[in-house]
């Protein structure tokens, strides 16, 4: 599901985040949070840097790759599918839904 190295960073790739029908363009060299507030769709988050687990959210569909080694996530809830749209850049056409780990 995710890795740190880079692919192509002029790739593009469409957003959907659940529940509802908001999508964005999410190019590879954005994180997921970065490209959807350029296109105005509004997502939990705080610190941006993938450690205050604000943006936490289940993806449903495709893949990531990391900003950093380690994000603010046990390998429990990353095998449960959890990322962190504040550090994840998409890999391929992604669908993601926010989820509060309160």
């Amino acid at each position: 599901m995710a890795d740190i190295e880079p692919s192509d960073q002029s790739a593009e790739f469409t957003a959907q985040v659940l529940p509802g029908h908001a999508r964005f363009t999410a190019p590879t060299a954005l994180s997921l949070l970065e490209a959807a507030l350029l296109e105005g769709v509004a997502l939990p988050n705080s610190c941006r840097n993938g450690t205050c687990r604000a943006c936490a959210s289940r993806l449903h569909a495709g893949t990531i790759r990391y900003r950093i080694e380690w994000p603010g996530l046990s390998p429990d809830e990353k095998d449960e599918g959890l990322i962190l749209p504040c550090v994840a850049c998409p890999e391929s056409d992604v669908v993601f839904e926010p989820v509060s780990l309160g």
